[in-house]
């Protein structure tokens, strides 16, 4: 081929460029297009264990079971009837979050095209969020997350060093940075963080799983503006009120108190005990944020802010996917927020309603 190239580069002359070289350079873009054909498709049965963590995030053996368990189909059939088998489908995904790779780059993992790559992707992505976004969107949809679980949770926060003795999350805003978009920059704009971006709404559980995701909203939205708007302290109300007890979360100062959410004190005047309070809490949150690094450290794709299009992709939706996908991971191979606490997450089947 790059004889033919080096060949179709001396051929200055208009006239000297007949048939044959628009048939050279026919065949040429058609070795380009097809270039997947010189690569074999993936075979997990020959992938050696160790590669295969590094590439999808999870092990070898437990890939059946998390398809099984997300609801993604044994086939998968696209819109130009394509066919490819849900683990498969499945690795492609993962491979795609997991880090920041071209999707010309996946071909020779694969064996497939890189326009039925990203079409794999789009798909699994809607079959994963059509089955379980409920799971982030909704408290309440959380069977696992009953009255015993809070007083477990609260207890485990409480073992270090929290002084308030039914807390059983923490709440938080993040910022995930995007490409500046050609249009609309204001609203994505955070003076904040000096950056464009969107912003997502989370409660972690110390164990390391994001109990509820809210999001995306505009990079130049509060916190306090967030969780009006999510509605998620309706369901707070919904489910952590017992007749003779109550379970509330703590975010920062950005958010309002309420009688289920808490934040630090505030002011100069306030007591040494109020001083105390702050610090602990403020300690506690710090070991908090590794959950949400978590998600980043996982599937470094959605940190990746020159790949976050928002006219080209649907940024909101791989970020809710790599948030499902993390809290999965959570559950098959623990955290680091959940060793801190010294508490389990629950089963894989028992976190997706299995």
């Amino acid at each position: 081929m790059q004889e033919a190239l080096n060949f179709l580069a001396l051929c200055d002359d208009e006239e000297a460029f007949g048939d044959f070289e628009v048939a050279l350079l026919h065949n040429i873009e058609n070795s380009v297009r097809n270039i997947h054909k010189a690569y074999d498709r993936l075979d997990l049965r020959t992938l050696d264990p160790e590669e295969c963590t590094l590439m999808f995030r999870f092990e070898k053996e437990h890939l059946p079971r998390l398809a099984a368990a997300l609801g993604v189909p044994s086939e998968i059939r696209t819109r130009n009837r394509h066919s490819i088998g849900g683990v498969e489908a499945l690795c492609i995904l993962l491979r795609r979050l997991a880090y920041p790779n071209r999707l010309t780059d996946l071909v020779h993992y694969f064996g497939i095209s890189s326009t039925y790559i990203s079409i794999i992707c789009k798909n699994v992505m809607t079959v994963i969020l059509e089955r379980n976004k409920e799971l982030l969107l909704r408290i309440q949809s959380n069977s696992w997350l009953h009255r015993e679980k809070f007083e477990y949770y609260a207890q485990a926060i409480a073992a270090k060093g929290c002084p308030i003795p039914n807390c059983w999350g923490f709440i938080d805003g993040t910022a995930r940075a995007i490409c500046r978009p050609s249009i609309n920059q204001e609203h994505y704009y955070s003076g904040h963080k000096r950056k464009h971006c969107l912003k997502y709404q989370s409660v972690l559980c110390p164990d390391g799983i994001i109990a509820n995701l809210q999001g995306p909203f505009h990079g130049r939205r509060h916190d306090a503006a967030m969780l009006r708007d999510s509605g998620l302290y309706e369901q707070l109300l919904q489910t952590a009120v017992f007749p003779d007890k109550q379970y509330v979360i703590y975010g920062d100062s950005g958010y309002p108190i309420r009688r289920l959410l808490l934040r630090p004190f505030q002011g100069r005047n306030i007591s040494e005990d109020q001083q105390s309070f702050n610090a602990a809490m403020s300690g506690l949150r710090q070991f908090v944020e590794w959950g949400f690094a978590k998600v980043v450290n996982d599937f470094a794709f959605i940190d990746f802010k020159k790949n976050q299009k928002l006219l080209l992709q649907d940024v909101g939706s791989m970020y809710k996917t790599a948030v499902l996908l993390s809290n999965c991971h959570t559950c098959l191979y623990g955290s680091q927020v959940g060793s801190f606490f010294n508490t389990q997450p629950p089963s894989l089947e028992e976190y997706l309603n299995v």
